[in-house]
């Protein structure tokens, strides 16, 4: 039942042409504006929404919806600019779990999206609130209303009643209504971008006369970048600045700017950032840094009270090289080359390295924006204009924080189906974090969740700006490799031995060739040539000699891939032959990729020009081909796989689940470590096997829990407890391989000696049979949301660190790569000959673990070590939960940050 008094706090969210509203519940001061939205309807709407033409509905409506909450009932209205322009409630009148809907929008707002944007966030609030099915009654004619329910992605019904339509839409959380809701979202964010990234006019706020100042530089840049529409400057003390017209201020601009470049100090932005949105400005990109706590709160509050769009503050600026626009607002020292990367950085200083790189490489940029301190806009805005722009072909990220880390991951898996969507892993350190915190206001991130958001999302991760550009090259130029199998081609022994070890370094396999290719290859090759893999050509080798041999490896089935590792020579110099032409003029190289490697070669990475008009990547590492290869084979790994399914394990019982947490969390207002007890409770609850156990709180108890509990050698095990024991080991809180009850009793009195004050019970188990130590755990992040860990277990689990993590809830193929990532993978399938220790099982431990992380938003932690693994089943030997209060927050609601 929904609580008493309306507890979801204000937010505020785009309409479908991309303006800003605020979501938030009714209070008894919205009671004249709610009135007046019903008063100022049209008679005809009035008539659709109350069924009647009484003068009194509007008043007795608002009356409703602003008395003081009671339970059953939450009411939500949408405003803009201080006016009611909508409103959503729900009734459950008594029932449990069912409640009837309603919704209002003012005249003039219909088609904007405002009536399905509060029902979407009153379905997130009923479902909070443990409703599962909405009903409405609607007049057959009113046609709105009832296109509105059925293209919300929820399981709609209609039954007709005369000329009433009753609908029953059930609230389920499938991953139909999710794209539906996503698709929304992504039309309204790329309407919303349309100011900040295609402006019609652009004004600076701050340019100074004197060179040397930031506001000047930029309107260079617009300017000098050629700049296609109308452009200002503004500062009260000249008419002119580099050419361009300078007003005194936003408000005497003689065309209202879509987007304002805001270079005034620090203390400065908040007045002119309302200036601007008084003015009627849509978007501000604010470089200045360095504002305190004040000043960036209002900055942010006064951009969503006008709706604009905010890039910034602390940024180096945006571009877009659209022909036809030219946008080029940042104070990097040259212009980004036109082009297909899109770019999206909070750091200026590697925007403006991939700027430079991408250009050097003739890759180029569609767009561009430094997000500095990231307040408003962010990497899935930029990574949903890019899916929409239709220039964008390869998107570079480097991000060092999230925002919504889920709602990122689901615009990210589909991005990344259509184009490659590159990332710089940064901050995977200790000191990179604390490095991430300092300077763009990030919060740190732990590595392992990280690279789960990366993995489960298809994002290419690097490990260096170098690594990316080297990467973005391959992936620009050529088709992604079938598999990891490259072959070598050298003219230089030496240098093949080196791209070997890169290659398997990196992960790729070097096959022995088949005979028949052998054979080919010495056919064509010069004598003295080894046709193994590598394949050495040798010094003699001509350039027409070495595009037979590659036409031959190309050709091969067996090959996904073929690296060349050229080195100057002084027969090749005499003979005039230019080896790498071997590699651009042959038509057959653009069905596998391949890749040159020259040592001699100047910089790191370059594109070369083929014959047909393409381009093939050059290195000066044989690491650098190898990485970018492993890089390319992983994606095409991921885009054959299909898309995973969340398995729906039976015999759940959430609503139980449910009931032990808010028990426990009544009793305990901080949260804590649950006793063995709830704890046993609550993982029945979701089906986890534990090993059988009694609890014993005095020797005698232990003696008799002991007698019924052991197994056919006998053997016992005795574990202390008490409030806040974390770590039994440390505290040789437990004692193993107990025989006949003087040994229970022997440990039960060592516990109360050694534990006097502390111990209020034992836990008794069997002495487990031997198997496969393994560990299975959940943490909850206060950002991305639960991750789920798995690997080898046992006490050495924290030493070793053998485990693999991925965010909840888990895919089918989550599960897998789970069980497979780890270094103790082959110990569950049959290393050496033994048996399986229980795969299956632990798909279902871990599917089990996933949903109730997902279910109990209140789990702040949960270790199963060790889990045991045998041919015989999977148990859990011991387990920690940890619950803590916390309000459950739906990831992919449509709000701003």
């Amino acid at each position: 039942m929904p609580d008493a008094v309306p507890n979801r706090p204000p937010v505020h969210a785009l309409l479908a042409d991309g303006t800003t509203v605020c979501i938030r519940p009714v209070s008894p001061a919205d009671h004249d504006q709610v009135q007046g939205l019903y008063e100022e309807m049209s008679p005809e709407n009035l008539r659709l929404r109350f069924f009647s033409l009484s003068p009194r509905s509007a008043g007795r409506a608002a009356d409703r919806a602003c008395a003081r909450a009671h339970p059953g009932y939450r009411a939500l209205l949408a405003e803009t600019h201080g006016q009611v322009i909508g409103i959503a409630e729900y009734d459950t009148a008594g029932a449990a779990d069912e409640a009837e809907i309603s919704i209002a929008v003012c005249d003039g707002l219909h088609h904007r999206g405002v009536g399905t944007l509060l029902v979407e966030h009153l379905v997130s609030a009923a479902r909070a609130d443990g409703i599962t099915v909405f009903t409405a009654d609607a007049l057959s004619e009113n046609r709105e209303i009832l296109r509105l329910f059925a293209d919300l992605g929820l399981r709609t019904a209609r039954r007709f009643e005369g000329p009433e339509v009753r609908c029953t839409i059930q609230l389920d959380s499938d991953d139909a209504y999710l794209s539906a809701v996503e698709a929304r979202g992504r039309s309204a964010d790329v309407a919303s971008l349309e100011p900040l990234l295609r402006p019609s006019a652009v004004a600076v706020v701050g340019a100074g006369r004197k060179p040397g100042s930031v506001g000047r530089a930029i309107l260079h840049h617009l300017k000098a970048g050629g700049y296609t529409h109308r452009l200002f400057a503004v500062n009260p003390s000249v008419n002119h600045i580099l050419g361009v017209p300078s007003y005194p201020s936003v408000s005497a601009l003689p065309k209202v700017p879509d987007l304002a470049v805001v270079a005034v100090p620090a203390a400065a932005v908040p007045a002119t950032a309302e200036e601007c949105g008084k003015a009627g400005v849509r978007a501000l990109l604010v470089v200045t840094a360095g504002l305190d706590a004040d000043e960036a709160h209002t900055l942010l509050a006064t951009c969503r009270a006008y709706g604009m769009r905010l890039v910034g503050p602390n940024c180096l600026g945006i571009s877009n090289t659209d022909p036809g626009l030219r946008l080029d607002a940042t104070f990097a020292a040259g212009h980004p080359r036109p082009g297909t990367a899109g770019v999206a950085v909070q750091s200026g200083g590697v925007g403006i390295a991939l700027l430079d790189g991408l250009s050097r490489l003739g890759i180029g940029v569609s767009s561009f924006a430094s997000l500095g301190d990231k307040y408003d806009v962010s990497g899935n805005d930029m990574l949903q204009w890019w899916e929409s722009d239709g220039r964008t072909e390869l998107a570079l990220l480097h991000l060092e924080s999230f925002g919504s880390p889920r709602a990122f991951s689901r615009t990210a898996r589909r991005v990344t189906r259509r184009m490659p969507v590159l990332t710089v892993d940064a901050g995977r350190t200790e000191a990179g974090r604390r490095a991430a915190a300092s300077h763009t206001a990030a919060a740190a991130t732990r590595t392992m969740t990280r690279q789960a958001l990366f993995t489960q999302a298809g994002i290419t991760a690097t490990r260096s700006i170098g690594e990316l550009l080297e990467t973005a090259a391959l992936l620009h130029s050529q088709p992604l490799p079938a598999g990891t199998r490259v072959a070598i081609v050298t003219n230089a022994g030496g240098a093949g031995v080196l791209a070997a070890d890169a290659c398997t370094e990196a992960g790729l396999s070097l096959p022995p060739l088949p005979s028949e290719v052998i054979d080919d290859l010495l056919a064509v090759l010069p004598r003295g040539a080894a046709a193994g893999n590598p394949v050495d050509a040798t010094a003699a080798v001509t350039e027409e000699k070495l595009a037979a041999g590659l036409d031959r490896l190309m050709r091969h089935p067996g090959i996904d891939a073929v690296l060349v590792a050229l080195v100057p020579t002084a027969v090749a110099a005499a003979t005039g032959d230019d080896l790498v032409r071997a590699l651009t003029d042959a038509p057959a190289h653009r069905n596998k990729p391949i890749t040159a490697v020259r040592l001699e070669q100047d910089l790191p990475v370059k594109l070369l020009p083929a014959a047909d008009g393409g381009t093939i990547p050059s290195y000066a590492e044989p690491q650098a081909a190898a990485r970018a290869l492993a890089h390319a084979a992983r994606r095409a790994a991921w885009l054959a796989r299909p898309m995973g399914t969340v398995p729906q394990p039976d015999g759940i019982d959430t609503v139980r689940a449910q009931e032990i947490t808010d028990t426990f969390l009544a009793a305990h207002p901080d949260g804590g470590w649950l006793d063995p007890r709830t704890r046993a409770d609550l993982l029945t609850c979701y089906g986890v096997p534990q090993i059988p156990w009694a609890w014993a709180e005095t020797e005698d108890e232990a003696v008799v829990a002991a007698q019924r509990l052991r197994g056919p050698d006998g053997r016992v095990v005795l574990k202390a407890h008490w409030p806040g024991l974390v770590h039994k080991s440390e505290q040789r809180a437990v004692h193993l391989d107990l025989r006949g009850d003087h040994q229970v009793r022997a440990a039960f009195r060592d516990f109360e000696t050694r534990f006097a004050g502390l111990l209020t019970g034992v836990v008794v188990q069997p002495l487990a049979e031997r198997g496969t130590e393994l560990f299975a755990g959940v943490v909850q992040d206060e950002v991305f949301g639960p991750l789920v860990l798995f690997g080898l277990g046992g006490t050495a689990t924290e030493l070793l660190g053998d485990h693999a993590a991925r965010l909840a809830p888990l895919t089918d193929h989550d599960v897998h790569d789970l069980l497979t990532a780890p270094r103790c993978a082959p110990l569950l399938f049959g290393a050496h000959g033994s048996g399986p220790a229980g795969p299956e099982g632990l798909e279902q431990l871990l599917s089990r673990l996933s949903r109730m992380a997902a279910d109990l938003p209140q789990l702040a932690e949960a270790d199963f070590n060790p889990v045991l693994a045998t041919t015989a089943g999977v148990r859990v030997l011991d387990a920690r939960v940890r619950l803590v209060p916390r309000t459950p927050q739906d990831p992919y609601l449509r709000r701003l940050r």
